[in-house]
């Protein structure tokens, strides 16, 4: 048995290790300062499936990121491991996603949850998310018990709840940095009380939670618009159209970076929406938006957001989906890079590297 030490000696960063675990990383998790949690979850997706798949889609592809970073080029050295994808709740998703596919044709003929056609089915899926919800608090709380860094791959965005509130658990008060092309501040979207299109408003109930901000947001309902201005500065958008505005009348992405840090408390929790960024990079994820952002453009605020001295306490990397043919794999070749820079972040805000 190696220990970390001599793994680390022995292993070549430049050569391609297909048979190791994430990233061909030689680390087990219980070596790994980071470990991330699958959660193959779909349900509630409004538009089109395929991101349950997500996290194996991305570990397959992880191997093909080279671990060289400009900025940590020794990170990998931290070790990042993936816990395995749970065949009990892929499973459960495949069971539900009929029914809740069901329910959503029945909304959108005009029908309500609470019609007896589909009550029972929304009592089931509303059951199910609860359940999961509870798992994905239990599982995250776990690893940060062990000392981990933990992130969440998802999956559609309603998977960090239970995360969120593991934290919740941990921190006197932490803000959100909600990157995405939806503000996903729905109450019950659809009928579903833990839809993805509502995961910042159940985040809202976190006591904890003293801050939202929202980049990047260009599909959103007048619902959402009037529950924000009703925070009273709890939650702070930034639309994509208003920074594009700013950006085409000479305003620097530096200086939007700093308006969008400066209302962050000291504790800063990342939710990274795959569908924030340009759907050129993401062409198969479940509810995909004109326009976006880049993805340097989105690390350089993070990378700003470490600098600003603030502390990133965890994050979740959700509704990345595979495609079929040629290109399906783009979206998780995108996705793992993601997944690599943000494991990275993580460490050095946390002095683990």
């Amino acid at each position: 048995m190696f220990s970390k030490k001599q793994k680390i000696a022995a292993y070549d960063p430049t050569l391609v290790y297909s048979h190791n675990g994430l990233f061909g990383l030689p680390f087990t998790n219980a070596e790994s300062d980071v470990v991330l949690l699958p959660v193959p979850w779909e349900v509630t997706t409004s538009y089109r499936p395929g991101t349950a798949k997500g996290p194996a889609a991305i570990l397959e592809s992880s191997p093909q990121v080279d671990l060289y970073d400009e900025d940590m080029s020794i990170g990998w050295q931290v070790g990042i491991g993936l816990e395995p994808v749970s065949k009990y709740w892929f499973k459960k998703n495949q069971a539900l996603r009929p029914l809740a596919e069901k329910c959503i044709a029945h909304i959108e003929a005009g029908g309500k949850p609470t019609d007896k056609k589909v009550a029972p089915l929304y009592k089931k899926i509303n059951a199910a998310s609860r359940e999961l919800n509870t798992w994905v608090k239990k599982e995250s709380s776990r690893l940060l018990k062990a000392g981990k860094l933990v992130g969440i791959v998802g999956g559609e965005h309603s998977a960090p709840l239970g995360f969120m509130a593991a934290l919740g658990e941990r921190q006197a008060k932490f803000s959100i940095l909600h990157i995405d092309a939806h503000a996903d501040y729905r109450i019950a979207f659809e009928g579903f009380e833990f839809s993805h299109a509502s995961i910042q408003y159940n985040a809202g109930k976190i006591k904890q939670v003293e801050r939202q901000v929202l980049v990047g947001i260009r599909d959103y309902s007048h619902q959402e618009v009037e529950l924000i201005k009703k925070s009273r500065g709890r939650v702070v958008a930034f639309p994509d159209r208003g920074l594009k505005r700013q950006a085409y009348a000479g305003i620097t992405w530096a200086k939007q970076c700093a308006a969008i840090i400066n209302p962050l408390g000291k504790n800063v929790y990342i939710s990274f929406d795959i569908d924030a960024l340009d759907p050129s990079l993401c062409p198969h994820t479940g509810t995909p938006v004109p326009g976006g952002l880049e993805f340097e453009q989105v690390f350089f605020l993070f990378d700003a957001l470490l600098k600003s001295g603030k502390k990133i306490i965890g994050f979740d990397l959700c509704e990345v989906a595979p495609g079929p043919g040629a290109n399906g794999e783009w979206d998780a070749i995108v996705g793992a890079r993601a997944l690599y820079r943000l494991s990275l972040l993580l460490a050095k805000s946390r002095s683990r590297m």
